[in-house]
C-alpha cells in the first residue's frame, strides 16, 4: 500500500477533526491532497506529533484529533505510547504509516524492518485498541472502527518505503501555525 493513496481513503473523514501530522513524507503528500485549516503540520519536531495530538485531544475532549505519525518518529519517542496510553483520550486515533525506513532523512531502515512491531508495543505500552494493517480497504475499514469506537485507537498502517520527489511545501510554517491556531479557536 502506498501512503499517499493510504490518505487519499482516509482524507475525506479528516474533515471534522483536527490533524497533526508529523514532519516529511506524510506532511508534503497530505498537502498534496489538499491542505485544509485543521491541519497542522508539525515540522522540525520528530517523535512529537503524537504529544502535540495528545494535549490538543486533552484540552478539547469533544474534538476528535487525528495523529498522523511515522515510524521513525514513533520509535524516537516511545515514550509517547505510554503517556498516550496514561491518559486515554477516547478522541484520539494515532495512525502510524510504517515504511521500516526514515525515508524522509534519507531512507535508513527503522527498527521495524528488523521485526519490531508498533502495535503491539503501543499495546504493551497500554494503548487500549491497536491493530495493523496492510492494505487500502483494511485501512478504511479500521480507521472507521476506531472512529466509532471512541476510544484511544494506534493503527499501524504498513507502506511502501516511496515518497514525493520533494519535502518542500507551498505553506509557510507560520502561516499553518497561524491558520490552525485560528482553527481551533473558531471551533471549541
Amino acid at each position: 500500500m502506498r501512503r499517499l493513496e493510504a490518505l487519499e481513503a482516509i482524507y475525506p473523514d479528516l474533515e471534522q477533526s483536527v490533524v497533526v501530522t508529523i514532519m516529511g513524507t506524510v506532511a508534503a503528500e497530505l498537502q498534496s491532497i489538499g491542505h485544509r485549516p485543521n491541519f497542522f503540520y508539525l515540522m522540525h519536531a520528530m517523535g512529537l506529533a503524537s504529544s502535540v495530538g495528545l494535549g490538543i485531544a486533552l484540552a478539547r475532549p469533544l474534538q476528535r484529533v487525528v495523529v498522523l505519525d511515522g515510524d521513525g518518529s514513533v520509535l524516537m519517542n516511545l515514550g509517547g505510547l505510554t503517556t498516550l496510553a496514561r491518559y486515554r483520550p477516547r478522541n484520539l486515533v494515532h495512525l502510524v504509516f510504517d515504511n521500516e525506513s526514515l525515508l524522509s532523512v534519507g531512507g535508513f531502515p527503522t527498527a521495524t524492518s528488523t521485526g519490531s512491531d508498533l502495535a503491539a508495543i503501543a499495546k504493551g505500552a497500554g494503548v487500549p485498541r491497536t491493530a495493523t494493517v496492510r492494505t487500502i480497504d483494511d485501512l478504511k475499514a479500521a480507521f472507521a472502527d476506531a472512529r466509532r469506537a471512541k476510544d484511544l485507537t494506534t493503527l499501524v498502517a504498513k507502506v511502501d518505503a516511496v515518497g514525493p520527489s520533494s519535502y518542500i511545501t507551498d505553506l509557510s510554517l507560520l502561516e499553518n501555525r497561524y491558520q490552525f491556531a485560528r482553527y481551533l479557536k473558531d471551533h471549541p
